[in-house]
């Protein structure tokens, strides 16, 4: 019961705190900066994935080749 309730006074916060106005985001977003933003994070995370997808393939093509068992990602 102690754990709902400090999850429910966290998210209560959270919602709070939310709706405060950002001052940087409102001048971001009327000048058009706000897309240069989100536009390099995307190609950072893609970067990211791209490297842990390529990262999976060659550890499988490693474990395949010295006949390694794999490892249990459950």
């Amino acid at each position: 019961m102690k754990y709902v309730f400090a999850l429910l006074l966290f998210l209560t916060a959270l919602l709070a705190r939310a709706q405060e106005k950002v001052e940087m985001a409102d001048t971001m977003r009327s000048s058009g900066k706000i897309y240069i933003v989100v536009g390099i994070v995307v190609i950072i995370l893609s970067g990211l994935f791209a490297y842990l997808f390529l990262l999976d393939r060659k550890i499988s093509r490693l474990e395949k080749e010295t006949g390694a068992k794999p490892i249990d990602r459950d």
